[in-house]
């Protein structure tokens, strides 16, 4: 399934779950599809916001593409644990366990313990340093990660309760969808979808949101320095790629794309080459990079730093 534009992750999940909730099972969608250009048939596409009356609620586990998990035991039990909230009828998002005052994650504050699952007692924005020190000595709260477990029913409720137009504009924009050997292609109604996130349309909202504790050795791989943390290293801990040379350095991350890059003498660096910049910032400060980019775009330049 291609979306015509990048629109976050509500409305994306919301058209996985309309596909899901009228297929009632993986191929119904797939053998319905028409030959490129053409309408799909109305028994192909989902005209209401759950699975036909006497077919399972289908179970959707949302992931992003590019994370890390180290313990796969472990992240199977805490679906294990997120299947068992969801069919009670929670939205339920999956909280890392914290193990450093992180400032680059939102957090979650969860409520009392229901087995394998706590009721959501709120989402707190990302926080400054001494924040997030009192965060992580309460033990309260958890790393939002993103990921969520819920049935398509539930999800699609929700939606419609708090973003009926999103849900209204994804409904249109897969019954104008195009099918081809590989693909389908969404309708440009998607193109008029806001950009909001499952967190802002519908967990911030929702009186169903549960957490699951994730202790599973989770990266989300979102800076230069968790980048380091997950890569092989050589003896002095530190992560080298393309034309590189160092020495007396330690703990460091360099990567060259196109020129040579020599380090001398550095700890705890984050040194980047791309054909249009170099980065050089202390890998505490990963994070701040951010800061660049946008600075890069508020002055109209294109310059590539990732």
């Amino acid at each position: 399934m291609l979306e015509p534009a990048g629109r976050n992750t509500a409305p994306a999940v919301a058209v996985a779950a309309l596909l899901a909730g009228a297929e009632g099972d993986s191929n119904r969608g797939r053998e319905a599809a028409p030959t490129k250009g053409a309408a799909p048939t109305k028994e192909a596409v989902p005209t209401g916001v759950a699975a036909p009356a006497g077919e399972a609620d289908p179970i959707l586990l949302v992931l992003p593409a590019d994370h890390v998990v180290l313990d796969t035991g472990a992240f199977v039990a805490a679906v294990d644990a997120a299947i068992e909230a969801a069919s009670a009828g929670k939205l339920v998002t999956f909280g890392v366990v914290p193990d450093r005052p992180e400032t680059g994650y939102g957090y979650i504050l969860k409520g009392e313990a229901r087995g394998g699952w706590s009721p959501v007692e709120r989402f707190v924005e990302k926080p400054d340093l001494a924040t997030a020190q009192k965060y992580l000595a309460s033990g309260r709260y958890l790393w939002n990660s993103g990921m969520f477990l819920f049935t398509a029913r539930a999800y699609l409720e929700e939606l419609e309760r708090f973003a009926p137009e999103m849900l209204a504009k994804c409904r249109a924009a897969v019954l104008a969808a195009d099918h081809d050997a590989d693909f389908m292609r969404l309708g440009r109604d998607f193109l008029e979808c806001s950009g909001a996130s499952i967190d802002y349309a519908v967990m911030e909202k929702t009186r169903n949101a549960a957490v699951v504790p994730l202790d599973a050795g989770w990266s989300d791989v979102g800076s230069w320095s968790a980048l380091h943390a997950v890569l092989e290293k050589d003896a002095d801990g530190n992560v080298l790629r393309g034309d590189v040379i160092v020495e007396a350095c330690t703990n460091s991350y360099v990567a060259a794309s196109g020129r040579l890059v020599a380090v001398v003498g550095l700890d705890g660096v984050i040194v980047v080459e791309t054909p249009d910049a170099v980065l050089v910032m202390a890998g505490e400060e990963s994070q701040r990079v951010k800061q660049v980019v946008d600075a890069l775009k508020a002055a109209g330049r294109s310059d590539d730093l990732l």
